[in-house]
């Protein structure tokens, strides 16, 4: 419930900020035409940005047939959490990463690169997925999705900011300064919006991901391989739209310009740390 009253306080945050923009660039007619636009993009986002995520990583759905070990581990770890069964995707690409998409755990999805699928042992991989169905069952997919879906959305708003913002009598931008402006700070609020509701999400990931998978120092081990990996592997889909970074185990941006803003996990020696500490205590709790 508290998710979902987060995601519609951040569908209401980005109408405001179109409406703002509109009204900047259109005056009363540019905003009533922004409020449609995002009314739709609301839409959009609650029932299909999951299939858009999906597809800007090209990620094929597998089932028993095409991929049998991996698509078994998904369903055990599945009836462990008491979850749905998801739809299980594999993205073919060497950057080792995995997320949970959907709308809910009854509409929700898994993917992994084939990257990851090499780089894990079986039983970290179980980690790492279990970490993913912990965030299906947290409900954090919806929030995940729709903000990734909406920031796009603001870039390519605030590109359109710039070259079409109006122009004077002889051709040229009537206020390339603000429209300059508009087209720098529209992707740093989705970038900052993002930021507030994805650090603190990861830590009970984890914590949940190991319950599942009843396997801590296997996460812990996940985590930190990936993040050598992950360092030397740029992973294309997240470079080119890096608002979905933020639903990835582990943060697959290089870095730098806005990219950046889209940096929201905490750190991977913080979450190990957390991750070991569950491991050594779960004995003395027996």
């Amino acid at each position: 419930m508290f998710n979902m009253l987060k995601t519609a306080v951040l569908m209401a945050a980005i109408t405001a900020l179109f409406m703002a923009i509109g009204s900047f660039l259109g005056g009363r007619q540019g905003m009533m035409l922004a409020l449609m636009f995002a009314l739709a993009m609301n839409f959009f986002s609650y029932w299909f940005s999951d299939k858009l995520v999906l597809k800007m990583y090209d990620a094929q759905e597998v089932d028993e047939t095409s991929a049998p070990q991996f698509h078994r581990m998904i369903r055990e770890l599945s009836q462990r959490a008491g979850l749905p069964m998801p739809r299980v995707y594999i993205i073919d690409e060497d950057a080792p990463n995995a997320f949970a998409t959907g709308r809910n755990p009854e509409h929700a999805a898994v993917a992994a690169t084939t990257g990851i699928m090499r780089v894990l042992t079986e039983r970290e991989l179980r980690g790492v997925m279990a970490h993913e169905l912990a965030h299906v069952r947290h409900r954090d997919i919806l929030i995940s999705t729709v903000s990734a879906t909406m920031a796009g959305a603001i870039s390519m708003l605030a590109n359109f900011a710039m070259f079409f913002g109006g122009r004077d009598s002889e051709g040229r931008p009537a206020n390339p300064i603000a429209g300059l402006a508009v087209a720098i700070l529209a992707p740093i609020a989705a970038g900052l919006i993002q930021m507030a509701i994805s650090r603190a999400r990861e830590f009970e990931a984890d914590r949940g991901g190991a319950e599942i998978s009843g396997e801590p120092r296997a996460l812990a081990s996940a985590l930190e391989k990936i993040h050598r990996y992950a360092q030397g592997v740029p992973l294309q889909a997240a470079e080119r739209n890096p608002s979905t970074a933020q639903m990835m185990i582990i943060n697959p941006l290089s870095g730098g310009g806005l990219r950046g803003l889209f940096s929201t996990h905490p750190s991977t020696e913080e979450r190990v740390e957390r991750l070991l500490a569950m491991a050594t205590a779960v004995p003395a709790a027996r």
